[in-house]
């Protein structure tokens, strides 16, 4: 999803991700990352519901990343709520393939982003991150095989009540050809059951299978480790 695309997903996106994959985050993350206590980059840091976590689970210094404006004003709005946190978190305004901090971290977190990349993009991207951590680094983010999409109606993937108006999620899958799944997603918000508010994106994400996946993080030197089922941690030498 391109920045531009985030406008219309902000007000539901903590909905739709506290009923998706950010339990699951929140409770396996934590080990993943024991013995991590000065840096982190978070990559695609979204609205800061990783990047909370992260700050409550190490005592590091954390680098959020976020490219999108929408998002990343609720993260720093959700950073002000918390003076310690808001000292020790510093958002970075652009795009993962763009990133130098300015000295290795110890950890990147990557939640629910890879699929942005397309292949050509991601070789770039195992690179860059190489370069953002010290040795010994690891490197940590979601990852599940999925079975092959098929195109087909426009379905409500959540529906969320907040006061007295209804938040729904639908999406369909447009086209579907190897690694790469085009998807409409609308965003609507009812009232009585009409919907007084609605916006729409198509999107492409890419879902490479995963002996590829595994050859390019090892042509780009790193090495795997033991991780519980839908998470990842990889480290350089």
């Amino acid at each position: 999803m391109h920045k531009d695309d985030y406008a219309a997903a902000v007000p539901f996106y903590d909905l739709w991700h506290e009923d998706g994959h950010v339990p699951m985050v929140r409770e396996l993350l934590p080990l993943l990352l024991k013995g991590v206590r000065r840096s982190v980059l978070e990559i695609g840091a979204g609205t800061g519901l990783i990047t909370e976590l992260l700050a409550r689970e190490t005592p590091a210094e954390i680098f959020a990343l976020e490219p999108s404006l929408g998002m990343r004003s609720v993260l720093v709005s959700r950073l002000a709520s918390d003076p310690s946190t808001l000292r020790r978190v510093t958002v970075l305004p652009y795009g993962a393939l763009d990133v130098e901090v300015d000295e290795p971290v110890e950890a990147v977190v990557m939640i629910s982003v890879l699929q942005s990349f397309d292949a050509e993009e991601r070789a770039a991207l195992w690179q860059v991150l190489a370069r953002q951590l010290e040795p010994g680094g690891r490197l940590v983010f979601n990852w599940r095989e999925r079975s092959a999409p098929v195109p087909g109606d426009l379905e409500v993937m959540g529906s969320y009540q907040v006061g007295r108006h209804t938040y729904e999620v639908a999406g369909q899958v447009l086209e579907a050809e190897g690694e790469s799944v085009t998807t409409r997603f609308v965003y609507r918000i009812r009232q009585h059951g009409v919907a007084i508010s609605e916006d729409e994106v198509v999107l492409t994400n890419h879902w490479p299978a995963r002996q590829r996946l595994v050859s390019e993080l090892e042509t780009a030197g790193f090495t795997p480790e033991p991780a519980p089922e839908g998470m990842e941690v990889w480290r350089l030498p």
